[in-house]
């Protein structure tokens, strides 16, 4: 398998296991787009786009590069996500780091005052007080995504896709150096 300015890779895994980290590390290493679901996903206020919408955006947006990395869970447009990729990688780390992950990265975002999505930032009422915290999604939704993408590699309709399924921040080091990503 190699990566290159055509490579066409979709980046998943739960809340706070640094798909986006990755993805944009991968993006600027072999000189791709970075899409960003979310990015394209949120609009100002937490406002969600229309799933036809989001659909769209994506689409185009992929369709606009000859090579790209996304990065994302929403299962709403798996199928133009995953029909569109040619690699898949799995962020598949334990719950314990996942969860101090997306706990230290919400904290930080709150105190820096980082603006994500639109215009949106993180605040202390919507991150620790609110039904919608993405501390509570990321552990409600863990258990969930693991047995999800089980299921989904292999799902017949997904056969054109290289799933790379990595458990520990040893083995994606070890990954990115073997093909050159470092």
């Amino acid at each position: 398998m190699t990566f290159n300015q055509n490579s066409k890779i979709l980046v998943i895994g739960t809340s706070g296991s640094g798909k986006s980290t990755l993805a944009r590390h991968l993006a600027k290493r072999l000189r791709v787009q970075d899409l960003e679901l979310d990015a394209l996903f949120w609009q100002p206020g937490w406002r969600e786009t229309p799933t036809e919408q989001f659909r769209n955006k994506i689409s185009t947006a992929i369709a606009s590069s000859d090579g790209f990395v996304l990065h994302g869970n929403y299962n709403k447009v798996r199928d133009v996500t995953w029909k569109h990729s040619e690699t898949v990688i799995w962020l598949d780390y334990p719950r314990t780091l996942v969860m101090w992950r997306v706990l230290k990265r919400s904290v930080l975002r709150m105190l820096k005052r980082e603006e994500l999505w639109a215009g949106n930032k993180e605040s202390f009422r919507k991150t620790f007080l609110s039904k919608d915290s993405i501390i509570l999604w990321a552990w409600n939704t863990y258990d969930l995504r693991k047995k999800q993408y089980e299921a989904l590699i292999r799902e017949p309709e997904y056969g054109h896709v290289t799933v790379i399924r990595l458990t520990s921040q040893k083995r994606l080091d070890q990954f990115l150096k073997q093909h050159g990503l470092l």
